[in-house]
């Protein structure tokens, strides 16, 4: 067994995120050590996120995150398959989140822009947010300059 890896990387101007592709004849312990590196990686830049699931306590991917909000005195973290609930302030969470990913449209309610289908900017000034998964917000008119300028960017 070989245990060089080759390694190619293609610049790609319209890519966000990087993606890496692991092409092997057969998943061993080295692939695992380099699918951990590559997690590790990207953890310390931007860790997971504690909360409570209907499993326990989990650590939530900021990828996988679609928004944050409140909902009476709760913090909640929404993801495709569930939503869990968080122990720190909206505004500790938006220090913690990926600014490049993340963006406050009001001040009950973060978002991923990633997971954003569109924008609707109307003529009054208000933006509606609608998600992949087809589920709306909206945005307050105070967060309205930030977002464009976030759209800008």
């Amino acid at each position: 067994m070989r245990s060089m890896v080759d390694i190619e990387v293609e610049i790609d101007r319209d890519r966000v995120d990087p993606l890496v592709k692991i092409l092997t004849k057969e998943k061993n312990e080295q692939i695992e050590r380099i699918i951990d590196a590559i997690e590790n990686v990207t953890e310390n830049d931007f860790p997971r996120i504690p909360a409570t699931g209907e499993d326990g306590l989990e650590f939530v991917s900021q990828r996988e995150i679609i928004r944050v909000y409140t909902e009476g005195r709760k913090i909640l973290i929404q993801t495709e398959d569930a939503v869990y609930v968080c122990r720190r302030t909206i505004s500790a969470l938006e220090e913690e989140l990926n600014p490049a990913r993340f963006i406050r449209i009001s001040q009950s309610e973060i978002v991923n822009v990633y997971k954003v289908k569109r924008f609707d900017i109307n003529l009054a000034g208000t933006i509606g947010v609608e998600f992949e998964n087809g589920m709306k917000s909206w945005a307050s008119r105070s967060c309205v300059r930030d977002i464009k300028r976030m759209l800008k960017a």
